[in-house]
This record gives C-alpha cells, structure tokens and sequence, in this order.
C-alpha cells in the first residue's frame, strides 16, 4: 500500500508553517509587506522549493518578492535548524496574483450584469 503523502509533500507542508512563522517573526526587512505563504511545492529530489505569496497591496508584490529572495539565504539557514530533514531545499519565491486576477475577473462580470440591466428590453 503506497503512501498517503509523499515526502515532498510531507516536506512542503511542514516548511509552509516554518516559514510563515519565520517570515513573521524574524524578518526585519522594511520591504517585506507582510506577505501571505499561499503554497510551497518542493521538487522530488527536494533541492529546491517554490514559494507562492500574496501580499495586499499589488504593488508591493515586486519589492516584497526581492526582499524575500535577498533573505533566502538566512530563511533557508533557519528552516535548517527547524525542519527534520539532511537537505534543506533552496528558496524560489514567486509572487501569485491568482486573487488579484480574480476580482478583476468578478469586477468585468459585474459591470457587464449592470450594464445589461441598465439597457432597455427589446421585444
């Protein structure tokens, strides 16, 4: 019988809390714009890991994603000494504008609903 989780994922999952936390609590970096861990996805041969974040304001996404990258050295060092693994993957972070692109998405298709109720019916 296989197993439920894979290692990846079990992996994954546990630097998801850790690096939360560690974003959180440790980073002192005025660029950092709070920003939310949505998913981390780590390779099979768990050399590296891409970071999904979110951060609220749009355009903070660039300076958050850079003053991230430039931390990774020292989140992967930390994530090290928190994690129960002999490899610890190395940090790709990727900004996801998937909530963005959402509302975006809901405010066209609102103003097209309220654009065909303001016009007349023809019969």
């Amino acid at each position: 019988m296989p197993k439920e989780y894979s290692r990846s994922d079990r992996l994954a999952s546990q630097i998801h809390r850790e690096l939360s936390s560690l974003i959180q609590h440790s980073l002192k970096d005025p660029r950092v714009a709070h920003p939310s861990i949505l998913d981390v996805k780590v390779t099979r041969d768990l050399s590296s890991a891409k970071v999904y974040f979110s951060v609220l304001n749009a355009e903070d996404s660039e300076d958050t994603r850079r003053a991230l990258t430039h931390a990774a050295g020292f989140l992967q060092r930390e994530l090290g000494k928190a994690i129960k693994s002999r490899l610890t993957p190395k940090l790709i972070f990727i900004f996801d504008d998937t909530d963005i692109r959402g509302r975006t998405m809901d405010e066209l298709i609102d103003s097209v609903i309220a654009h065909d109720k303001a016009k007349p019916a023809k019969d």
